[in-house]
């Protein structure tokens, strides 16, 4: 069932990358009652303060795409942190979420999710086959809770609560910090700096072999907004299935990457790849047959989508 303009929607994380995203889809789409905290307003691992919140607040539809977010280093450094902060969040959204009947929720999780040699493309039913890349592994624990948290409230209580999980994200109000950020933003930074510095070479962490799916954040916003109208959780379950995929069905090799963003910086010098850091998981392609046979496609192209990206970091960034 399609939500009513005029709605009570909450996005959750509505300052990240993704829920800000969601946010300019909504009011895009004529959405006109968006209901957003910061996190100094209202902190969600404090339970007492969502429940208080989502009492007095009583959204309609909730958009759960806030969480403790990094790339390969800080999931690897972070690694309570990461689990702990994701589980509370999103425990307390959802079960705030049925103690207030909300109508729907939707809960965004992560391609990490699957098995580290997972046969590519990776379908959804391939959840919890085998065991987890290392070193994201207890980002992927968190976001395997929350995918099977939504699904259990559905099946004990019938709340009409779905996931999404998306493949690597990237776009406005990214994370450009080196030590926490995903590989795309820092190679922008990278590049970006070390033209602006006349540098020699610009140091990539890895082999530069793995390769990734990479999705610009305006398709992620359109899939959610398009599954919150139009997916319901008995739908979902009932196909056997826990989840839905979101992705482009295109993948690049890190190094290919690296090229296209050091074309679109213009920048000049060499690429050295350190492999004193980790890879992670070899290869990482989402099928996204079900999502597209629904009738939902990514649209942004990876060079359009970057270069709209690296004007974006440019303009409020650097």
């Amino acid at each position: 069932m399609a939500i009513n303009k005029s709605s009570k929607i909450y996005i959750a994380g509505h300052t990240g990358m993704v829920g800000s995203a969601i946010v300019r889809k909504l009011k895009k789409d004529g959405f006109s009652n968006p209901v957003l905290k910061t996190h100094t307003e209202l902190d969600l691992i404090n339970q007492n303060d969502v429940f208080e919140f989502f009492k007095n607040e009583k959204p309609e539809y909730v958009f759960l795409a806030a969480g403790k977010v990094g790339g390969i280093h800080a999931n690897n450094t972070y690694r309570g942190q990461f689990l702990y902060e994701n589980l509370m969040i999103q425990s307390n959204v959802i079960h705030a979420a049925y103690e207030n009947n909300v109508k729907k929720l939707l809960f965004l999780g992560s391609a990490c999710i699957y098995p580290r040699n997972a046969v590519q493309p990776i379908r959804e039913e391939y959840l919890l086959t085998d065991i987890l890349e290392p070193t994201n592994e207890p980002y992927a624990i968190a976001k395997i809770a929350g995918i099977k948290l939504c699904q259990s409230y559905h099946h004990q209580y019938g709340c009409n609560f779905i996931s999404i999980m998306p493949n690597n994200l990237y776009g406005p109000n990214d994370n450009f910090d080196l030590e926490t950020s995903h590989v795309l933003p820092a190679l922008v930074r990278k590049f970006h700096e070390a033209k602006k510095n006349k540098a020699d070479c610009v140091e990539i962490w890895g082999s530069g072999s793995p390769k990734r799916e990479f999705m610009h954040v305006d398709d992620m916003a359109s899939a959610c907004v398009f599954l919150m109208n139009n997916l319901e959780a008995g739908d979902l379950y009932g196909r056997g299935i826990s989840h839905l995929n979101a992705g482009t069905g295109q993948e690049v090799t890190i190094k290919e990457l690296a090229l296209i963003i050091k074309g679109i910086v213009g920048y000049g010098g060499e690429l050295v790849f350190n492999d004193d850091y980790p890879d992670g998981m070899p290869r990482k392609l989402l099928d996204v047959s079900r999502l597209n046979k629904m009738g939902w496609k990514s649209k942004i192209k990876l060079d359009e989508g970057l270069q709209s990206a690296y004007d974006w970091y440019v303009n409020n960034v650097a």
